[in-house]
């Protein structure tokens, strides 16, 4: 499968460039600054883009079968919500215009429901400092439920999300987040990466949310 990967050099985007590679999927790695990956491998092609320019978006993409969205518009950025949803839309429409049938959007936990009415982004407990960054996610997420030509697929993490070791060994969820014996809902950066490529070899999740967890 040829894979255009937006936000190659981030925290979730190297774990899923890893994957695929290791999978033998070809990929083009798009950033800002394509210089942070030193991966050596036949099958990798970078390119660098301003993904709140849709033209260079759909320049970036074209040629692949599939993209998949890793972009963060920054933890600490004070527009963190505004640059979210403008920068997720460019790559909605630029897919599009690249004649690309398939997206795969990485999100958050936040629009996971914790009570039938109550999603995790709007409980009285949710951190202050990732309310905003929730909020656009899910925001988001409405936008592009209403997409109708792309073959969309949207993830939402496990409420925690860290770094840690690849088993291949977890459990699918769709609205609510899958909690482990111990009362968590978790995922290292490294599963997380092997449900997303799962999904895209295997298309279960299509116009759909899912969640995962051990």
């Amino acid at each position: 499968m040829k894979i255009a990967l937006i936000g190659a050099t981030g925290f979730v985007g190297t774990a899923v460039l890893n994957e695929a590679l290791n999978r033998g999927h070809r990929v083009t790695a798009i950033a800002r600054n394509t210089g942070k990956i030193l991966i050596d491998n036949e099958n990798l092609l970078l390119k660098e883009a301003d993904i709140y320019n849709t033209g260079e978006v759909a320049a970036a993409v074209t040629g692949n079968d599939v993209v998949v969205s890793a972009f963060n518009s920054g933890w600490t950025n004070p527009n963190i919500y505004e640059d979210f949803i403008r920068g997720s839309e460019s790559i909605q429409a630029g897919t599009k215009q690249a004649g690309i049938k398939r997206l795969l959007v990485v999100g958050g936990a936040g629009s996971l429901y914790i009570q039938p009415d109550l999603q995790l982004v709007d409980s009285p407990n949710f951190p202050d400092e990732w309310k905003r960054g929730a909020q656009a996610a899910r925001d988001y997420l409405n936008t592009l439920k209403e997409e109708t030509d792309l073959d969309w697929t949207f993830l939402s993490p496990a409420i925690m999300l860290h770094p840690g070791e690849r088993t291949g060994k977890f459990r699918l969820g769709t609205e609510n987040p899958v909690f482990g014996e111990n009362g968590q809902a978790e995922i290292s950066v490294e599963d997380m990466a092997v449900a997303i490529v799962n999904e895209l070899e295997n298309n279960q999740f299509i116009k759909k949310r899912f969640t995962l967890g051990y």
